[in-house]
Formats: C-alpha cells, structure tokens, sequence
C-alpha cells in the first residue's frame, strides 16, 4: 500500500517543545496543583513536581510549541527534491502559519501528514495547542466523526510496529538499523528546553527539528524500499 501514495501529496513534520514556562515558580499555583496531580503517576516520592517540570514540555497543557519544521517532495523530470521549512518563534503565529500551509497546499483528500510517532505526540500536541490558543483546527487535524481508515496520518513509528502496540522504537534507533546515514545533530530532545531558555538559541533548535524531518521521510522512503535521498536533493527553504 505505501507503494501506491504519491510522495508528492505527503507532508512530513516535527515539532520541538518547552515548558511554557521556564521555572516552575513562574506557574500560578492552581497551576502548580494541576501539575501535581497530572505527573503524580510519573513521579516517584523523591522527585517533587517542582523538580519534575523540566519535563513538562512533553504535555500540550503545560508545554508549548517553538517549532514546526516541515518536508515535502518535488517530482519532476524523473528528478526529485526535498524541500524543507520550518515555522518558529511565538506560538500563536507559528501555530497560524502551519495552518495556512495546510490550507493552502495540503487540504485534498488525497493529501497526508507524517511524523515518527506522530499519533502518540506531533498531531494531537499540535491540535491541542491550536484550540488552547484559539486557532481554528484545519480539516487534516480535526478528527471528530472520522473513521480510522479517514484519519490523513502516517506515522513511520507505527507502520515499523506492523500491529506490536507494546513497542517503542526511536527515530534515530530505526535509521541506524535501516543503514540511514545519522544527521550531525549537536543537541538532542533532552537539551532542547536549556538551548531555548538558558542558550537563546533557537536556529540550534530548528536545525535539529530540520535534520529529524529529513530522517523521518528518509525512514519512509526505507519502508518503500527506495533510494535514499543525496544531499543534493535535499533544500532548505
């Protein structure tokens, strides 16, 4: 079946994600209270929730998304490229932006969205930040009334499963076994939070969500048992 989607009608994402605030003092206490309670089943009696919010970019209530980085694919000529951008900076127009890409260029039936363990994370953190910051949700994340078989996600986590929904395997796990060369990437998801907060440097962190797009349709084209794409398919836009 994956043999019969048109590479062209799939966009491929990442998002990176923080705390929404960077110490947990900085929350209002019925926040606090709230934080408690969610991470309780998390948490051991030796880690308070004020030591555990470090982690709290992993929920879309207390987290927020500085980064979308999106790929998509240009077959002409019998010639292909993969185009990358990212949509970053403050929440609210990022979360706009991504939106009016999938109106404008992605909102056909035929039309899918992909990340490695999207299901579990990218599309519904996404969706959740959209409605929390009042952004309509666009068609392609709106999943009320749809069928399984309706729902517009690929999620390259979930097609390596074949139906073993007791394991988990990482992105950089599943290029190193399928021989894709591993990008340079200076930092990882645990250091995200510091490089945003304490570093400021968020062009560090768009490049790493960048490098993890390329990975992830690097990983489909693997599934697909296609070649690999050369560095000189691959533009940043």
């Amino acid at each position: 079946m994956l043999h019969k989607l048109n590479l062209e009608h799939i966009l491929f994402l990442d998002i990176e994600t923080v705390p929404e605030n960077e110490h947990f003092n900085q929350l209002e206490e019925p926040t606090q209270e709230l934080w408690d309670q969610k991470t309780k089943y998390k948490r051991t009696d030796a880690i308070s929730a004020e030591d555990f919010y470090k982690n709290a970019g992993i929920w879309a209530e207390f987290g927020k998304i500085i980064c979308i980085s999106v790929g998509y694919f240009i077959l002409k000529n019998d010639k292909r490229q993969f185009r990358v951008t990212s949509f970053h900076g403050d929440e609210i127009q990022l979360l706009k932006e991504f939106k009016a890409l999938l109106s404008s260029h992605f909102s056909q039936t035929k039309h899918l969205l992909c990340a490695h363990n999207g299901k579990e994370f990218d599309f519904p953190y996404i969706a959740r930040r959209m409605l929390i910051n009042s952004v309509e949700l666009p068609y392609k994340l709106n999943l009320f009334g749809k069928k399984p078989w309706e729902v517009p996600h690929l999620d390259t986590m979930e097609l390596w499963k074949f139906g073993d929904y007791k394991h988990y395997t990482s992105l950089k796990l599943m290029a190193s076994v399928l021989g894709i060369p591993s990008p340079k990437e200076d930092i990882d998801g645990s250091m995200v939070k510091d490089v945003y907060y304490k570093e400021k440097n968020l062009d560090r962190i768009i490049t790493y969500c960048e490098l993890d797009v390329v990975t992830t349709a690097q990983v489909f084209l693997r599934l697909r048992n296609e070649s690999l794409l050369v560095q000189e398919e691959i533009l940043h836009i």
